[in-house]
């Protein structure tokens, strides 16, 4: 087994090779990837079987286990991501030309990072998207998986590494870090002569680990504490069809919704039938004192209950005053990821879309829409929730730096 700085300067040889390839040479390897993601994806579901089961005698969630799972629908989700990657411009030598007046001409480009580092945990899929995007940009990726999808994250990349090498690429360019101790992120944090930008996908644990003890730049991504407000004009119908979808269709993900905040000129009408929908669909509701008062069966919420991402069926409800309470509790207590507000009010729903401090926010919509496919980017890196480089769903031109190429004729300053 390489140790990780054997496989840092790996990866950095190796982008060496993929910033000079053709759109057409990426191409060519994406499409074979997918091929051979398709050709053993029973070999990928057995090995994943061999996770879940892991998972299941360690007593993990149901809703952490949904991440974890893989079957023919989310392989195939993984292969048509490929496929779709090979239709997207390619951002690598786009840019503009400045002409300055001494006749010098500047080229402003695009071109890969280098070697960009994943930390993530539990969702194997993320495997296969970071490393497409990676390669269609150009750049070199170290994976480091969790030790939950080891099996499937390396049957993963044995797949991929059959493609890369049907495509006369090196191998080195995705590379998975098998050791999945802690001690493997710590070096990964001080590579600074192999790696240009770490980004970690996970809870607030691993992110915090990473972003205080990397000497590496860092994206933050992922967490996502993510709140859905209510306000007075609210169209009844639409507010439960949002919260049901943001709340149920995939609780186990970064854009589902964690905390439900109701105007208190409708919670008496709004909330009873509301939380009665969700309860019946096997969601906890915890609530502030006002909320169990209309909603006697919701366990009082604690102060720490604010602040947590759930990542299941729970969600927590609270009843403010104003549109104003509402915004400052967003901004206190949110992961500045993804917001939503549901009203008729135009003035209240700018209002929101201005003051509300996170990376996506919506007006009459769910959150589950915070995704790079979603947004027409083909597959994601992550959710950035900073404000430098990147925000949002990071695509392909999150992934790349500008360079400035200048042209002269002998001209000195």
């Amino acid at each position: 087994m390489l140790t990780v700085k054997e496989i840092g300067k790996k990866a950095k040889e190796a982008s060496v090779i993929l910033a000079g390839l053709s759109t057409e040479k990426k191409n060519e390897a994406l499409q074979n990837m997918a091929e051979e993601l398709n050709i053993k994806t029973n070999e990928i579901i057995k090995a994943n079987e061999k996770d879940i089961e892991e998972a299941r005698k360690k007593g993990i969630k149901t809703a952490l286990i949904d991440r974890l799972m893989l079957n023919e629908e989310r392989i195939a989700g993984m292969i048509e991501g490929l496929f779709a990657l090979c239709e997207l411009p390619d951002p690598i030598g786009k840019g503009t030309v400045i002409k300055r007046p001494n006749e010098l001409t500047i080229l402003k480009q695009r071109v890969p990072m280098g070697v960009i580092g994943i930390i993530y945990e539990s969702r194997p899929n993320v495997t296969s998207d970071a490393a497409g995007l990676c390669l269609k940009t150009g750049n070199s990726v170290i994976l480091r998986g969790g030790s939950e999808a080891i099996n499937s994250n390396k049957a993963i990349i044995s797949a991929l590494a059959l493609g890369l090498e049907k495509a006369g690429l090196p191998t080195e360019c995705i590379q998975l870090i098998e050791d999945t101790s802690y001690d493997r992120v710590n070096e990964l944090c001080k590579m600074n002569e192999y790696i240009d930008v770490l980004i970690p996908r996970g809870g607030n644990a691993l992110i915090k680990t990473v972003v205080e003890n990397s000497t590496v730049p860092v994206i933050k991504t992922g967490a996502g504490n993510c709140h859905i407000y209510i306000d007075k004009s609210a169209d009844f119908e639409m507010a439960r069809s949002i919260i049901i979808n943001a709340k149920t269709s995939r609780p186990s993900v970064c854009n589902a919704a964690e905390k439900l905040l109701v105007h208190k000129d409708i919670a008496q009408q709004f909330l009873p039938k509301a939380l009665q929908d969700l309860e019946e669909i096997g969601v906890e509701i915890r609530g502030c004192e006002e909320t169990k008062k209309i909603y006697p069966s919701a366990a009082l919420a604690q102060e720490e209950d604010w602040d947590d991402e759930y990542l299941d069926m729970i969600i927590c409800v609270k009843i403010v005053e104003t549109i104003d309470e509402a915004i400052k509790h967003i901004n206190r207590h949110g992961t500045s990821h993804s917001e939503a507000i549901v009203t008729k009010d135009y003035e209240m729903a700018g209002k929101f879309l201005s003051r509300v401090d996170a990376a996506c926010v919506y007006a009459n919509a769910s959150t589950r829409f915070t995704d790079g496919g979603e947004f027409g980017m083909g597959a994601e890196i992550g959710i950035s929730t900073q404000k430098l480089h990147a925000r949002g769903p990071m695509g392909l031109e999150e992934l790349t730096t500008i360079k400035y190429l200048i042209l002269g004729n002998g001209q000195i300053r």
